[in-house]
């Protein structure tokens, strides 16, 4: 009898602390635990892809990267790699058979299938990407290359200066100083797993290929027959490079060793070209305006005879990211947000329909399609609720499959908050998107506060994302609702919502901001007596000018990377087309631009009135660091409760483990105090 009556307490006390950790709440530890999947490539038969898994260590605040190899018909997966090392830019061979990538920036290839699967170093060259020459024969690296003169060369007698001596603009970007040294294309002969012959710089100019800081391998792009490589590149220096998002595509041959322009007549990004399988086409995205990073991507398409470009998304009102073309080469599929979740449409070439081949609230990101079978394309997907994960589309259907589940652990066992869909009316009478996390085991019966979330860019989109530093679930599990409105300035509703912010970042994308926050306020649920607002970037922006226009509406603030002072962010942020584009002009200008004269928040900080906290990072150079400074510091001299959150080793994101646990601590912990 005892011993059934233990068998019963083990059983009951099992199921407890299965339910226990099936309710986990999430915190700011626990979102670090989950491992970052992003997809590295795929088979040309589809049979195969290969995703790269990022893992932190909290404790030692590094990571690994691991890469593993999928058969796509099974869902069976091993490591290809260390998990003690990062490894990337996996790529399989022409062949097939093996696969290449990076480890500590030497390139290694392992074997598909067989008995002897361990990874061989193939070159001691430093390489920071790679691609294979579609016949096997050749091989493309990029690595940094000095090319400007340092001031150790002018001076050899003074080793130990520290001085930096620049001549025009675009000496620092994003969070790195320019120390002189560019990303050039090299070349090499390659014979199944061994470099051979002489290496060739085929760029060896002082520009980067690819882009920086973002672009990655994708931006360089082999020709079916390998006869040529086509690459992006922004060929301006100095000052100009400062004033310009102008990238041209070029085509070098490897026979001439001739380089010519593709696009020189184009003005904006022209980046991320692609083959189609059989070499008698050109694919690339490209924006019509130079200087407007966030103009509508039109695809264009090259006939490879006879030089005839057109714009093959011509009337279409959205974005096309991220081409990749259809076996057969009759038709490309493509990424675009419409209605604010990014899906997967396929166009035809010939008659330019559009097909959205994808639904649902979420998004599909890293999208590839393989060159020999395209009956089944791969993309990760993401919503607010679901890490990204790697699926198998079909392309007929859309129907998806799930090919991974790395986030498994600890995700799981998390209790997520429900992901719901608002229209709002605004001021003016357009229709509004506002999505609404509400927290784990929401009652409608109970009063919660309320948190709106302030998105940055100003034109990037808000749509099913997870994000790891602003996640909607950890400030549900919080217990607050969060509001995200998709104001104004954001990709999903055209080209012209988007561009609507443009000079006018204080009129009526915060007006939608407020809209959705008095919207919310409304609802039964809602404590309109508890309600705060953080963002970043633009999103920072909104704080500063809310902090002097809300009318009480909130209770505290909190600002990462915000632009204060709009005339000082213009004379210290690097990428001057940005402010040039989206303030009309400059602030000396004679005609004074209406965004410097009326909407810089520091023109209001003596409406100030509500506790806010400023975060800023020293190697923010896209919104230097003044801006937080500037910010807190008017706080305080006019005594209002604030507090200051700097870290010196991040940019414009976070990203390191330790740092970014701060952040969000820091971050729950001054809502909980004020709110």
């Amino acid at each position: 009898m005892t011993k059934n009556i233990l068998f019963l307490f083990l059983i009951f006390l099992a199921d407890a602390m299965s339910a226990d950790a099936q309710n986990q709440r999430l915190t700011p530890e626990l979102l670090w635990q989950i491992g970052r999947i992003g997809l590295e490539c795929t088979s040309a038969d589809g049979k195969y892809v290969v995703y790269g898994v990022q893992r932190y260590n909290l404790a030692q605040n590094n990571s690994t990267r691991t890469l593993y190899l999928t058969e796509t018909a099974t869902g069976n997966t091993r490591p290809l790699t260390d998990p003690e090392k990062s490894c990337a830019n996996a790529v399989f061979t022409p062949d097939g058979t093996r696969i290449g990538y990076l480890l500590d920036d030497k390139l290694y290839e392992v074997a598909v299938s067989g008995a002897n699967i361990e990874a061989k170093l193939v070159s001691e060259e430093v390489m920071t990407g790679f691609k294979y020459a579609p016949n096997g024969q050749q091989l493309l690296f990029t690595r940094r290359v000095q090319h400007d003169s340092t001031v150790a060369d002018r001076y050899p007698d003074l080793p130990k200066t520290t001085g930096r001596i620049y001549d025009a603009l675009f000496y620092r970007h994003w969070k790195s100083w320019n120390d002189g040294q560019y990303s050039n294309i090299f070349l090499a002969g390659y014979n199944n797993g061994q470099l051979s012959g002489a290496m060739r710089n085929i760029t060896n100019e002082a520009f980067d290929t690819p882009l920086t800081p973002s672009g990655g391998m994708e931006q360089i792009t082999w020709s079916p027959d390998s006869r040529f490589i086509v690459y992006t590149c922004r060929k301006l220096w100095g000052t100009k490079a400062a004033q310009s998002t102008n990238s041209d595509l070029y085509a070098y041959e490897l026979k001439s060793g001739r380089t010519l322009s593709i696009t020189e007549d184009l003005p904006g990004f022209d980046q991320d070209p692609v083959f189609s399988p059989d070499g008698r086409s050109l694919a690339w995205t490209s924006m019509a305006r130079a200087g407007y990073e966030a103009d509508r991507t039109r695809l264009m398409v090259l006939d490879v005879a006879t030089q005839q470009r057109r714009e093959l998304t011509a009337g279409w009102d959205f974005e096309a990211n991220h081409p990749q073309w259809a076996a057969d080469s009759k038709s490309l599929y493509f990424l675009s947000a419409e209605n604010f979740t990014y899906q997967i449409y396929q166009i035809g070439l010939t008659d330019g329909k559009i097909r959205r081949l994808t639904e649902g609230q979420n998004d599909y990101a890293g999208l590839m399609v393989p060159s020999a079978n395209s009956e089944t394309l791969f993309a990760t997907r993401t919503t607010m609720a679901q890490p990204a994960e790697v699926l198998a589309i079909a392309s007929r259907s859309g129907q998806a499959r799930l090919l991974s589940e790395v986030t498994n652990n600890p995700w799981k066992d998390i209790t997520k908050g429900r992901v719901q869909r608002h229209t709002v009316k605004t001021a003016d009478g357009k229709d509004l998107n506002v999505w609404m996390i509400l927290p784990p085991d929401f009652d409608p019966k109970k009063k919660y506060p309320a948190l709106l979330y302030c998105q940055g860019g100003p034109q990037s989109a808000l749509s099913q994302g997870f994000s790891y530093r602003w996640n909607f679930q950890l400030m549900a599990a919080n217990g607050y609702v969060v509001i995200a409105p998709c104001r104004r300035g954001m990709p999903g509703s055209g080209q012209a919502w988007c561009d609507a912010i443009i000079g006018d970042w204080g009129g009526g994308a915060m007006q939608d901001l407020l809209d959705a926050t008095d919207y919310a306020a409304k609802l039964p649920y809602v404590d309109a007596s508890r309600m705060g607002a953080a963002g970043a970037s633009f999103g920072g922006y909104a704080m500063y000018w809310l902090a002097g226009h809300h009318n009480k509406r909130f209770k505290a603030f909190i600002a990462h990377c915000g632009l204060f002072n709009l005339e000082s962010f213009y004379g210290t942020t690097e990428e001057i087309w940005f402010p040039h584009n989206d303030f009309v002009g400059a602030y000396w200008q004679k005609d004074k631009p209406e965004m410097y004269r009326k909407y810089s928040p520091h023109l209001y900080v003596q409406n100030w009135d509500t506790p806010i906290l400023v975060m800023h990072n020293e190697l923010d150079f896209r919104v230097p660091f003044g801006e937080g400074m500037q910010a807190f510091q008017a706080a305080q001299l006019r005594d209002i409760p604030s507090r200051f959150l700097s870290f010196p080793d991040e940019g414009h994101w976070m990203s390191k483990p330790q740092n970014s646990v701060l952040w969000q601590r820091e971050f729950f912990a001054w809502l909980s105090r004020w709110i």
